[in-house]
């Protein structure tokens, strides 16, 4: 039998010294306070390796969305958590009910221990440091897998915590899909995953035997839903930054847009006209992000191929020579009309820079639409009047909601970000990931004098009444 691989033979010593280190000395609100500040000071100092290394991963992708998808939610992830985790840390005071007065009850936030998170290649900094923020402040070690289709960034997350970390507090896993599969069978105390949903249920799976309580960030088919008395200008400028930030390769970027009948074709040219003022004709290529590699390329070239055979239209907004396509693995923006419902495109989640049109009667076409297919990680009604945004986002469970925008509710550390059924379970971001990694500790104080003490045999008299009086 062959020996494992060096990697795969350190992930269980590796889980074991963060774990032993953990109950030898868990790290108090100040070390956590500290341990933040200078992960901030040496990340911040590291931007322009984040931004070398992300870009020679992909190939290309714009410095720009380097700076706002990576470094600057991250940044404001870590602010967050440094001004608030003595306040989340504290005992929650809970109310008992009249029944069990003078007894005194909270919910103490306590750390769960070793926190395991699997971080994907598409925002490969943000997805693993915004995790991990909410971990340290919540007074955990933390074990992280990046992905390997970015092993330059791998390599510079992996020297960044090494900076600014103990060895034995955060830790970092490197290696292909081996090592990810063996890093989730571990009996991690909490495992986080962000991914597709396929691996999100392998994941699950293997965290199963160990009963790890999990967090999954996953994705599914975003739908962008245009009412009939939205601008379509509007619309279309703020879905385009939805579908083409970061070549599309965002879980919840715009997946298909749906729009009312009579409007489709002016709501495309307005579509193109935004990729040109974008983009031009992408012979400077600065501001469009690669796609990943080249399996991913092929795949989306795939998903374009079934359509087309199934009767689609498929209009590229830009036209590139097919050899740079390749060779730069540079994808146009694309639109796709007509495209049937068993067709790839519309079965899979998309994660490229293609958006399927599709039109509707009435709204409720629209609405049924979505409601029967799985429950999406995000949701973007676009209407100016109140009654019809409630009627949409009362009609679809979704796992966040941007109204009149797209991508935005990410980026606000406020509100939890997570999925649900098959786009996800759990949340993280600001006090929800802060919560996600505790375990709330109900503890109840009872008095020195009790009525409670009164409830036991014999039930006769006084105490049968008092029994019957409280059952009621």
């Amino acid at each position: 039998m062959n020996a494992p691989s060096p990697a795969l033979a350190e992930l269980g010593p590796t889980l074991e010294r963060l774990r032993t280190a953990w109950r030898a000395n868990k790290p108090s609100p100040d070390q956590r306070h500290a341990d933040l500040g200078r992960l901030r000071h040496v990340f911040a100092r590291r931007l322009e390796a984040m931004d070398a290394a992300i870009r020679a991963d992909f190939g290309h992708r714009s410095p720009h969305e380097n700076l706002i998808s990576e470094a600057m939610v991250t940044l404001a992830e870590i602010d967050l958590a440094r001004r608030k985790l003595r306040r989340w840390a504290k005992p929650r005071r809970v109310g008992v009910g009249w029944k069990f007065w003078p007894a005194r009850a909270e919910l103490r936030p306590m750390p769960v221990g070793v926190v395991g998170i699997i971080s994907p290649w598409n925002y490969p900094v943000n997805l693993a440091l915004v995790p991990l923020v909410s971990a340290i402040a919540a007074g955990n070690h933390v074990y992280l897998k990046p992905s390997e289709h970015t092993p330059r960034t791998s390599e510079f997350l992996r020297e960044l915590l090494a900076e600014v970390f103990p060895a034995d507090r955060v830790s970092v896993a490197v290696g292909g899909a081996d090592v990810g599969a063996a890093f989730s069978a571990l009996p991690f105390d909490h495992l986080l995953f962000t991914g597709s949903t396929a691996v999100g249920r392998k994941v699950m799976a293997a965290a199963a035997p160990n009963l790890t309580p999990v967090t999954l960030e996953l994705g599914g088919k975003a739908p962008a839903v245009v009412a009939a008395d939205f601008p379509l200008e509007l619309a279309a400028a703020r879905i385009a930054s939805g579908k083409w930030f970061n070549a599309g390769q965002t879980c919840i970027g715009v997946d298909y847009a749906l729009v009312d009948a009579a409007r489709r074709d002016a709501f495309v040219e307005a579509i193109r006209s935004q990729v040109t003022a974008r983009f031009g004709d992408l012979s400077d290529a600065s501001n469009y992000t690669r796609i990943i590699n080249t399996a991913q390329f092929d795949r989306l070239q795939g998903l374009l191929a079934d359509a087309r055979a199934r009767g689609a239209t498929v209009l590229p907004l830009i036209d590139i020579a097919p050899e740079r396509m390749q060779a730069e693995r540079l994808m146009p923006p694309t639109i796709v009309l007509d495209a049937p419902d068993d067709s790839d495109l519309m079965r899979h989640e998309i994660f490229g820079p293609i958006l399927p049109v599709k039109t509707y009667a009435r709204l409720d076409d629209a609405l049924s639409y979505i409601g029967t297919h799985d429950r999406p990680l995000a949701l973007y009604p676009f209407s100016n009047e109140r009654a019809t945004v409630e009627r949409i986002v009362d009609a679809t469970l979704a796992g966040g909601v941007t109204v009149n925008d797209t991508l935005v509710h990410f980026a606000v550390d406020t509100l939890p970000f997570g999925g649900v059924g098959p786009s996800g379970m759990g949340a993280i971001h600001g006090k929800s990931g802060f919560d996600a990694f505790s375990k709330l500790l109900p503890v109840l104080r009872q008095s020195r004098f009790a009525a409670t003490d009164l409830l036991r045999p014999p039930y006769k008299g006084f105490v049968d009444r008092l029994v019957r009086f409280l059952a009621r």
